[in-house]
């Protein structure tokens, strides 16, 4: 750990705070008091991942969040006032919506894997974040919910990332009753990945990333991109594209180094171009 915090760079203020610790990068959403989904916050995330996408040197992104609530997704407050716009804020919300939705594909299309810490309510577009991440991790007091059925506006966004990562019924539950789950229900439902106590949250989540890290990076991104693409085939296409990738990801020069160093005895060096 020592050496990890030695490389650490933080950069303190703003909307979304960017700490690197060697191959992570922590994004943290600071929007007291619910980390609303402002066009702003959303403009800084996605210049972020823009960023990241390209970068040799960060291996794993973590999304947190400051304060007692993950994000309480949209900032309707700020979608409120562009009713007064001449189209009664239907550009406004096209651009929100849309900006919040490319940066859930954004998540999923890194080539890093990227893993959500959260550390109390994740509701609307803050539960899609959730879903959207690669992996997740909360603590046991953590609650999620799409409640806006509850308000006339159906999380139609929301339900996109959580219908591909919940059971349809399960999903359709949040959805339609817009009640809130409690975190044991949430990792049934497979919203998260592990429940742990808040003061064990980021060494649980610095530890998945730092395992994480420690891997080919050239596995890591055939990989993440494989799984997501075969999940949308049909069960004989998915094997199909799994073969071609797999054939691929044998003739790349990590499979030979890591392949090597196991049958050697030795600790594989990965090619980090």
């Amino acid at each position: 750990m020592a050496d990890v915090v030695a490389f650490r760079k933080e950069e303190p203020g703003g909307l979304l705070l960017r700490e690197a610790n060697g191959p992570v990068l922590r994004l943290t959403l600071n929007n007291p008091p619910a980390n609303a989904l402002s066009l702003a916050l959303l403009e800084a995330l996605a210049s972020e991942l823009d960023a990241v996408a390209s970068s040799k040197e960060t291996k794993v992104v973590v999304i947190a969040a400051s304060g007692k609530v993950f994000s309480a997704g949209h900032d309707l407050k700020e979608l409120t006032l562009h009713r007064a716009d001449s189209d009664g804020g239907r550009a406004f919300f096209e651009r929100a919506v849309r900006l919040a939705a490319d940066i859930m594909l954004k998540i999923t299309r890194l080539p890093q894997a990227v893993i959500a810490e959260i550390d109390g309510l994740a509701t609307a577009a803050g539960c899609q974040f959730v879903a959207s991440c690669d992996l997740a991790v909360c603590t046991d007091s953590s609650t999620f919910c799409t409640p806006g059925v509850n308000i006339g506006l159906f999380c139609s966004t929301p339900m996109v990332a959580l219908t591909r990562t919940a059971h349809r019924k399960q999903a359709l539950e949040m959805l339609l009753t817009g009640e809130t789950i409690d975190a044991s229900t949430a990792k049934d439902f497979g919203i998260v990945n592990r429940i742990v106590p808040q003061q064990y949250l980021r060494q649980v989540v610095d530890k998945y990333a730092s395992v994480i890290a420690s891997k080919s990076p050239q596995a890591l991104k055939i990989g993440k991109e494989a799984c997501y693409r075969q999940a949308e085939m049909p069960l004989d296409a998915a094997y199909d594209y799994a073969v071609g990738v797999m054939v691929e990801n044998m003739l790349a020069r990590d499979a030979e180094e890591g392949i090597g160093a196991f049958l050697g005895k030795r600790m594989p060096e990965w090619n980090e171009d």
